[in-house]
């Protein structure tokens, strides 16, 4: 990749993982198929974050509104996660990745609960990469989540209204200590952001792949990087 200045380099990517099932049926496999060959580019995408030293990673992994899908599909999904997420402890652990959840983590099944935490404690210490992942997320849930917080502490007398700042909101977010997204990629060829970090994408970049996510590798990091770094960010301001 072309030599990037470090101040064009984003500190926080977050990508919408779109296209597995499209893969597959492209190809007349069954669904899971690619949800399968979609694990294996997260591990790729992970590696050249590490490489590319990357500070923050997020993957939008399940939604809310994916319980909709089929329950056959939904647990195949589950059943891969957590295959998945013992795979990956040790890895993650020799790799020094930080790994941490966002989502309502208590709704999912409870040995997928078990291997989040286990992961998190495992990795809390390590300083490579903060690598998050959205189960069981969606973004206006998250922001109601954290008003309920707020409108507790002022209810118990802990925090007054006028407490109630950008910062504070903030804090209670699940990515609260971490560098908002400066760059959003999407996979998939389609253009929305689907309920995904919604407070924190206020100025976020925006890249919009037409590949399916199995076909995600390093080379596209690049691209979208590289994309990235000719844009002029000015936040509201003129200039």
């Amino acid at each position: 990749m072309s030599v990037i200045p470090p101040e064009k380099m984003p500190r926080h990517i977050a990508i919408v993982m779109d296209g597995n099932r499209r893969w597959a049926k492209s190809r007349f496999l069954p669904k899971i198929e690619g949800h399968r060959r979609g694990v294996k580019a997260v591990r790729r995408t992970v590696e050249a974050c590490l490489a590319l030293k990357v500070p923050t990673l997020t993957l939008y992994t399940f939604s809310s509104e994916n319980w909709n899908r089929p329950q056959e599909e939904v647990s195949s999904l589950m059943n891969l996660l957590a295959i998945h997420l013992r795979k990956e402890m040790d890895e993650l652990v020799k790799e020094g990745v930080r790994f941490r959840a966002l989502g309502r983590i208590g709704a999912l099944p409870e040995n997928i609960q078990h291997l989040v935490r286990s992961l998190e404690e495992n990795t809390r210490n390590n300083t490579a990469l903060d690598f998050n992942i959205a189960l069981n997320y969606g973004g206006r849930q998250e922001l109601v989540d954290a008003a309920r917080s707020l409108a507790g502490d002022v209810a118990a007398g802990r925090l007054d209204l006028e407490g109630i700042t950008e910062e504070s909101l903030a804090s209670r977010l699940t990515t609260s200590g971490q560098a908002d997204p400066d760059l959003l990629i999407r996979t998939g060829g389609e253009q929305r952001i689907s309920n995904f970090l919604l407070w924190q994408m206020a100025y976020t970049e925006m890249v919009f792949l037409p590949i399916f996510w199995p076909e995600f590798d390093a080379t596209h990091l690049e691209q979208a990087i590289l994309e990235y770094a000719g844009r002029d960010r000015r936040f509201g301001a003129a200039r």
